[in-house]
């Protein structure tokens, strides 16, 4: 269900995903509220399911060596038991940091994190053990960020009364 914003729900969304650490008095003043309206806008965005949670950024290279990877998983069987059933078993993976179910040659897009290409290949043979309804993963390991995710759009996709 889409949720109705204002002008102003927009610049708090905006301005939360810039810097989810804002106070609220701060935040506030950048939208043109008052503290108190504004943790109310805020909790209410919340409740909406418009803000989800609240992360830190982490450069996940200056933690020590990691490998991701992006792997494109084409399933056995397309009913919506077999999407279910995959879908939960790779919730349970925590190296499977995003998941993507996408129309096209293949059925999901994985965001996968792991120490090392033994880590990924262990992770792998558990997706293609025959037991997830796998019938094939093509890996692409990540060579370089060229550009990290930094938000999303929300003045461009989100219509508002104001220029962006």
């Amino acid at each position: 269900m889409k949720a109705e914003l204002d002008r102003i729900d927009v610049k708090l969304v905006q301005g939360l995903q810039d810097a989810a650490r804002i106070s609220n008095q701060d935040l506030a003043e950048q939208v043109g509220l008052s503290p108190s309206a504004c943790l109310a806008r805020v909790r209410r965005l919340e409740q909406e399911g418009v803000i989800r949670r609240y992360l830190a950024d982490v450069a996940i290279a200056r933690l020590g060596s990691s490998l991701e990877v992006f792997a494109e998983v084409t399933l056995s069987n397309h009913t919506p038991g077999d999407f279910r059933h995959f879908e939960q078993t790779a919730a349970k993976i925590p190296e499977i940091v995003e998941m993507f179910q996408l129309s096209g040659a293949f059925d999901y897009l994985l965001h996968v994190v792991c120490r090392d290409m033994t880590h990924y290949r262990e992770l792998n043979d558990v997706l293609t053990n025959g037991k997830h309804g796998v019938e094939k993963v093509v890996s692409h390991v990540v060579m370089a960020e060229s550009k990290p995710f930094s938000g999303y759009p929300i003045r461009s996709i989100v219509p508002s009364d104001e220029p962006a």
